[in-house]
């Protein structure tokens, strides 16, 4: 095995892994990796698809493998999905690595996307299934995460900025 991902990024739905994971590798002159583009690549369907035709347990296995495929090969920003941490055996692959946990807050989830029909965890009542979420995973977040960055007002190249600083790694 390599020496890991140079960065991890975990954090809800909306709260900019993916835009903030892509300016990272820039920075840092490294390859980026996001899970869930992995599983939809491999799978040839959206994750909304997959959530409505085969249900969250297989989602979540998916899921569980393209972490672990992830971190085992992958050397460069490596991205999770919202839900990624709700399972042991990533949060105990995610150990020693630098992980870094973008928190947002609900009005600033509302803002980016709108919490809207392509959440399918958020189909009814968008506002208080967000808090519920993060009610469940913010513990998790926090348990695997070296640093916690605030995206909340932020633009995507404060936040890598800031994730750079925190971690300190230095851009090429």
């Amino acid at each position: 095995m390599t020496g890991g991902p140079l960065v991890v990024l975990v954090g809800p739905m909306g709260s900019g892994k993916s835009t903030v994971g892509a300016l990272l590798a820039e920075r840092l002159g490294a390859p980026y990796r996001d899970t869930d583009a992995d599983i939809v690549t491999a799978q040839g369907r959206p994750i909304s698809d997959i959530f409505v035709d085969e249900g969250e347990p297989y989602f979540r296995e998916l899921e569980r493998q393209a972490v672990a495929a992830a971190v085992s090969e992958h050397t460069g920003v490596l991205a999770l999905g919202g839900g990624a941490v709700l399972d042991e055996g990533t949060r105990e692959l995610l150990t020693g690595l630098p992980v870094a946990y973008l928190s947002m807050d609900v009005e600033e989830a509302v803002r980016r996307v709108g919490l809207g029909a392509a959440r399918p965890l958020l189909a009814v009542n968008p506002r208080r299934q967000w808090r519920e979420l993060m009610e469940a995973r913010r513990p998790l977040y926090t348990e695997v995460a070296r640093v916690v960055v605030a995206t909340d007002d932020r633009t995507p190249e404060e936040v890598a900025q800031a994730v750079l600083d925190a971690l300190e790694l230095k851009d090429v």
